[in-house]
């Protein structure tokens, strides 16, 4: 698995509670939530995620040895 990037966030205090009690309601960390929400804007704007490399599997023909 990919190792996960790491990001400095700077948020406006009411924007950070806000996202902190929709987070406490989903049951998630506010830095899920964050991802969650920044997944569904990506979708929404039609800008879908793409599998990374390492994650599609590897398929090998009876061929290959």
């Amino acid at each position: 698995m990919a190792e996960r990037k790491k990001l400095l966030l700077r948020l406006d205090p009411q924007v950070y509670d806000a996202l902190a009690r929709w987070a406490a309601d989903d049951l998630r960390s506010v830095n899920a939530q964050i991802e969650y929400a920044l997944r569904q804007a990506l979708r929404a704007a039609g800008r879908p995620i793409r599998p990374s490399v390492e994650a599609e599997p590897e398929f090998r023909s009876v061929d290959d040895s």
